[in-house]
């Protein structure tokens, strides 16, 4: 094969393996695949009518990413949530929330503020229709878009990590009973953290983060302490 030709069939294995990625990645973190639910590589593979390397490759990825789980026996499961450990994920989010919003006062340029505001309306436009769903998933981005602009990628890749987590957490307790009033508590929230980045007032911004993350852990605390479930499936 001529290194032409070696270099198309890369591009197209990765092409594969993003294919894969996205689509198993959205299925977990919207719990259309609920933790410890078996992924068969050979099934996937036919299902998406490719070969089983990009599946492998993709598979891995998400195994970085702590959403998949290789067993002993080689099997490979969507990994469960730690409920264990849940107080020491909210430290680490609550943290995340700070760190991040007071790094994108700092240092966020002047492309950063239009998208953080066009992910912002986005979210708004999700509580307003009630699409719970999209909501968790808008949530993710505007944070994430608040991360990024704070330019300090190893902060980013952790945030990024405990919010898919977190997407997780959400639709399995906090929207049940979710009436979409106006104007949303959080909606207005995300405006008042936009119009302290755009003043770059670092103090503010900590504040308003801590402020956000601890009424979301509380809620969620709340909704778990309510509902009384064990999940030792997951």
């Amino acid at each position: 094969m001529s290194d032409v030709a070696e270099d198309i069939a890369e591009r197209k294995r990765g092409s594969g393996a993003r294919i894969v990625y996205d689509l198993l990645r959205e299925e977990i973190l919207d719990l259309t695949l609920p933790p410890g639910t078996p992924i068969d590589e050979i099934t996937l593979a036919e299902r998406l009518s490719m070969s089983r390397t990009p599946v492998r490759e993709a598979l891995a990825r998400l195994s970085g990413e702590g959403l998949v789980t290789a067993l002993t026996n080689r099997t490979t499961v969507v990994a469960p949530i730690d409920f264990a450990n849940l107080n020491a994920f909210f430290d680490a989010l609550t943290l995340m929330y700070r760190v991040t919003t007071r790094l994108a006062a700092e240092f966020h340029g002047p492309d950063d503020l239009p998208r953080i505001r066009a992910l912002e309306a986005a979210y708004a436009s999700s509580v307003q229709s009630g699409d719970q769903a999209r909501m968790i998933a808008d949530n993710r981005d505007f944070h994430m878009e608040v991360a990024v602009a704070g330019r300090n990628p190893y902060y980013t890749q952790l945030f990024s990590r405990l919010l898919d987590e977190g997407r997780r957490i959400l639709r399995l307790y906090y929207y049940p009973d979710f009436e979409p009033r106006q104007p949303h508590p959080y909606v207005v929230e995300h405006e008042a953290i936009i119009a302290a980045i755009a003043a770059r007032d670092v103090a503010l911004c900590d504040r308003l983060a801590k402020a956000h993350a601890d009424q979301i852990v509380r809620q969620i605390q709340d909704r778990i302490a309510r509902d009384g479930r064990q999940h030792p499936e997951l």
